[in-house]
C-alpha cells in the first residue's frame, strides 16, 4: 500500500461521508463507517476521492477485495441506483468550498 500514491484527503473522507450519510452500500447510520474503495487496492485502486465510499464493517468486510459491481451483482443489491449516488454525491463534494 505504500507503493501506492493515495490522495484521499481528510476534509475530503467527511465531506464523502457527509453527502452518503450513512454506508453507500446498506445506508446503515450510525455505525462507524470504513474507507472502502470500490476497486480495491490489490486491483489497482487508490485511496482518491472518486473511488472510495463509506462503507459500515459488515459490507466492507463482506466485500473485501472484490470490485463493486461484481460484489453488488452477488449481492442482489440496486447496482444502477448505487452508480448514480455515487456521481451525484461526487458532484457535490466536488461543488462544494
Amino acid at each position: 500500500m505504500a507503493l501506492v500514491d493515495h490522495d484521499l484527503t481528510d476534509d475530503q473522507w467527511f465531506a464523502l461521508m457527509s453527502a452518503w450519510g450513512g454506508c453507500a452500500y446498506c445506508g446503515a447510520d450510525g455505525a462507524a463507517l470504513q474507507k472502502d474503495c470500490m476497486l480495491p487496492i490489490s486491483r489497482g485502486g487508490r485511496y482518491t476521492l472518486a473511488n472510495v465510499v463509506p462503507a459500515c464493517r459488515s459490507c466492507n468486510a463482506s466485500k473485501c477485495n472484490i470490485e463493486v459491481t461484481t460484489w453488488m451483482r452477488r449481492k442482489s443489491l440496486d447496482e444502477g441506483r448505487f452508480l448514480l449516488r455515487q456521481a451525484e454525491v461526487l458532484g457535490l463534494v466536488l461543488s462544494s468550498p
